[in-house]
């Protein structure tokens, strides 16, 4: 008899040590994933909506830049990415390098014009001689920083405003930078 004692004695410790409670499982898992889903929504709709992108506080300052009338606004809008004058391979010596560092550079600046990209066209060498100066003035530390980029493209849309103010500018783009 001492043997039956025994068995049930030992029965509801394996029962304790082994039991994993369902109910974890499956009310815990789905609500792990509804969080997760509701973080992201709010995360993705809410918040980065509040930020600012780099790229329209670009276009801002570019269109306060040029003539902000709405009848220009609407005309550079719908010409768009439509006349780019392009130079290609700009070659420069970053500042403070004494000439043993070089950077390469294609630039592609957006006009809203035909009228304007004919007449950037015929001034390729002024307009070549303004990029360069601004570029070379910068030093390799400024031209190889990450978000140095944009404000070399507001400085390069000035000083081009500037010197021609009779053109309407939309943006800059580089479609080479590399510096060795």
């Amino acid at each position: 008899m001492e043997d039956k004692q025994e068995i049930p004695e030992s029965i509801p410790e394996l029962k304790k040590k082994s039991s994993i409670n369902p109910k974890v499982f499956i009310i815990g898992l789905p609500l792990f994933i509804v969080q997760l889903v509701i973080v992201y929504f709010i995360t993705a709709n809410i918040l980065l909506n509040k930020t600012p992108a780099k790229s329209s506080s670009n276009k801002e300052t570019v269109t306060n830049i040029s003539d902000t009338s709405n009848g220009q606004q609407k005309k550079r809008k719908e010409n768009f990415g439509k006349y780019i004058y392009s130079l290609d391979d700009v070659i420069v010596n970053p500042a403070g390098t004494s000439g043993q560092r070089l950077m390469l550079a294609s630039v592609n600046i957006d006009v809203g014009q035909e009228e304007h990209l004919k007449f950037l066209k015929e001034r390729e060498p002024i307009v070549k001689d303004l990029i360069i100066s601004i570029m070379s003035s910068k030093s390799l530390f400024q031209l190889g920083q990450v978000g140095f980029k944009d404000t070399l493209k507001i400085e390069l849309t000035k000083s081009l405003s500037l010197k021609f103010g009779n053109i309407s500018f939309n943006d800059i783009y580089f479609s080479k930078y590399i510096m060795q």
